[in-house]
């Protein structure tokens, strides 16, 4: 709802007298409902969902609480695995002295773009490998359209397969956590071309910010079709709550050493 106030005098008419409107005096009751008009605009627009274009005004869910509660978790958890990303960092370097961190470009709240941190898990020229892959094989090309996954990747090295199978290479993105690009928790991190697959979700997605962990990973991980984890972004998003939270942190421990569900 837009509110118009339209002067009496009226935009590019002529007075055919002295050449001068006058002005009359806007009511005080008009004037009155003006106000309240604009309050009302004011209520609904904070009340709107996140798919209209107000979304840039918005707060991602959970406002500063969520904030608060991964700022504090982000801080804690790279102090204390401090070490491990010194071993973690060895190993790639060991492996084929290739750069320790991968820098994927992401979609986040408000679809701002990120680099979304990893260690390296794939061979520096993954991108090559990949399109060769998937010319070669039509099994992966389907594989790839529906999950934009493969079981069997090539592109993977061998310390690589183990930092996935126990999602060690996502610690990194504590640190995109502390930058505020991420969450704790939230929906997983998707790429441009994965947006026509969200469908109407996209807007409960971009409502919020990505998550290190979510409804995702604690629910099958890879053995989910993405219809399933589209699904289970939108029903967190649209019932978040800062004890779904903590449920999700408390669950991924078990998740992540379930590695059979990991690739």
């Amino acid at each position: 709802m837009t509110l118009q106030i339209r002067s009496s005098s009226g935009e590019g008419s002529t007075n055919s007298g002295a050449g001068i409107s006058k002005r009359k005096p806007y009511p005080r009751n008009a004037l009155r409902r003006a106000f309240v008009r604009a309050g009302k605009f004011a209520q609904v627009s904070r009340a709107l969902p996140p798919d209209r274009d107000v979304i840039a005004l918005n707060q991602p869910i959970g406002g500063i609480i969520k904030r608060t509660f991964d700022i504090a978790i982000a801080a804690s958890a790279l102090l204390t695995l401090c070490p491990l990303f010194v071993l973690i960092a060895g190993l790639i370097k060991a492996s084929d002295g290739g750069p320790v961190f991968y820098r994927h470009i992401r979609l986040g709240h408000c679809r701002r773009s990120f680099p979304c941190l990893k260690f390296r898990t794939m061979v520096t020229n993954a991108d090559d490998v990949l399109t060769e892959h998937l010319r070669l094989s039509r099994t992966a090309t389907k594989e790839w359209a529906a999950t934009r996954k493969l079981k069997s990747d090539p592109r993977i090295t061998r310390v690589g397969a183990v930092l996935r199978k126990l999602s060690i290479d996502e610690l990194p993105q504590l640190i995109n956590v502390l930058r505020g690009e991420m969450s704790v928790v939230g929906p997983r991190p998707i790429v441009f071309d994965e947006i026509p697959m969200y469908g109407d979700a996209i807007d409960s997605y971009f409502s919020a910010r990505p998550g290190l962990t979510g409804a995702w990973q604690v629910n099958g991980r890879s053995n989910e079709s993405y219809e399933r984890r589209v699904t289970l972004d939108r029903i967190y998003v649209e019932n978040w709550s800062l004890w779904t939270d903590l449920q999700i942190v408390v669950k991924t421990i078990p998740a992540v050493l379930a590695t059979h569900s990991a690739y």
